[in-house]
């Protein structure tokens, strides 16, 4: 989302150091992305001066794609308040809703339902939660810590020769 063309300030490039909370969850954020979406460039974080008065006058800091596109809330700073946890879920979420809404695909996935899955706390860190599915022998359930999908998810290989079907098989 770019608001240069209704006249508003470009967004510029927040360098690294500036918010440091928000930099290393993005970092732990950028891992996941790595492993599952590995086309895509390392997520940044773009700012632009407040809209108003009050508490959103400060500058409004978001997670973007390398792009600078980004979609959803800004980062508050209630979310670094919380701390480091408080910042990766935060992150993670700002994350989430550019990936998915800037490139219209669920993101992350669960390996095992194929559904979008979502943050949460689980026994004191960040992680990505299915929901499972609606068959009561598969409930909810961690997918993995943020920043740890690699160890669930392999990247998919442009490369790699389509395994052939039992039918297609039948048929040569």
């Amino acid at each position: 989302m770019h608001p240069s063309f209704l006249g508003e300030p470009e967004p510029r490039v927040v360098p690294a150091g500036e918010y440091p909370l928000w930099d290393e969850a993005l970092a732990v954020v950028n891992r996941d992305l790595a492993a599952t979406l590995p086309e895509q460039g390392p997520l940044c974080l773009r700012a632009l001066p407040g809209w108003g008065e009050g508490e959103d006058e400060g500058e409004q800091i978001y997670v973007a794609l390398p792009d600078g596109d980004w979609h959803g809330n800004s980062l508050g700073p209630q979310s670094s308040a919380r701390g480091a946890l408080g910042a990766l879920g935060a992150v993670a979420e700002a994350a989430q809703d550019t990936v998915m809404e800037v490139l219209w695909q669920a993101w992350p996935v669960c390996t095992l339902h194929g559904l979008g899955v979502h943050v949460a706390e689980d026994a004191g860190r960040g992680v990505w939660r299915c929901a499972g599915s609606s068959r009561p022998n598969d409930p909810a359930h961690v997918l993995a810590a943020i920043g740890e999908l690699d160890t669930v998810h392999r990247p998919r290989r442009p490369d790699r020769k389509r395994r052939r079907s039992r039918e297609e098989r039948r048929a040569h």
